[in-house]
């Protein structure tokens, strides 16, 4: 019942996509049919595969590096509220430069490899993540943290056994958020200076005219992006199953006020 309406979903949209088309008349060239891109697809299944393969270890090293760095920062602003004052202006400068800018220095720093791509999707990925944690860090609930001053709990004890599991929720919700913007990065780094990856695969088709290929390679990004973003979903709802009871209990007492 679940993959239910996202398949509709997905088939609704490819519909409309047939639709305009059809309707329009407008070149293959410009834009291929569902029914060509498909036949691409197959046709170029080794490329598109081989690409995919580094496209997804980049995304997903990304993912683990940022989600590390920004967890660490949100507890590092918790530990030692000094080292907020001077930690989050840095934070907040690094998401006001845009990630294109970034992209041919890092490059340039990093070589044409997978190391800048990863520092892309690092760069991206970390300030959800850290927003979002300490957030949670500094939302715990004041009557826990009185009763653990009460019972003289050491301030590095507050945060492994409150302060943590009360985040996770929060935590969670950046993950997520994460997750769903990781594919950016590596994108913007392969297609800033690369030789492999679905982003230099798209520019490599485009500038030969393959445009149903290069098509083809963007829904293979989309099915990666979609494919880890309910991984990590799947994950993050087992992590925090408390959660998931409490929204239960809320729709029963919704449906009981009714």
């Amino acid at each position: 019942m679940n993959f239910i309406r996202p398949m509709v979903i997905l088939f609704g949209l490819i519909a409309v996509w047939q639709t305009i088309v059809m309707v329009s008349g407008v070149p293959a060239y410009i834009l291929p049919g569902p029914v060509k891109v498909a036949e691409a697809a197959l046709s170029h299944a080794g490329p598109l595969l081989d690409n995919a393969e580094i496209t997804v270890l980049e995304i997903i090293a990304g993912l683990l590096i940022g989600t590390l760095w920004g967890a660490f920062n949100a507890l590092s602003m918790i530990a030692f509220r000094t080292l907020k004052r001077w930690l989050l202006p840095v934070l907040v400068i690094s998401q006001a430069i845009p990630v294109f800018a970034l992209a041919p220095l890092l490059v340039l720093w990093l070589g044409y490899g997978m190391s800048s791509k990863i520092a892309m999707a690092v760069l991206i990925i970390f300030f959800p993540v850290t927003a979002a944690f300490y957030d949670g860090l500094r939302s715990t609930e004041p009557e826990w943290l009185e009763l653990a001053q009460v019972m003289n709990a050491k301030p590095m004890a507050v945060i492994r056994q409150i302060r943590i599991p009360a985040a996770l929720p929060a935590f969670a919700s950046g993950l997520r958020v994460a997750t769903a913007v990781a594919p950016i990065g590596a994108v913007v780094g392969e297609w800033v200076g690369s030789s492999k990856g679905l982003g230099f695969y798209m520019l490599y088709t485009n500038a030969r005219m393959q445009i149903d290929v290069m098509f083809a390679a963007l829904a293979v990004l989309c099915i990666v992006a979609l494919t880890l973003y309910f991984i990590v979903d799947r994950m993050m709802t087992k992590l925090v199953f408390w959660q998931k009871e409490e929204n239960k209990e809320e729709n029963k007492k919704e449906k009981n006020n009714r």
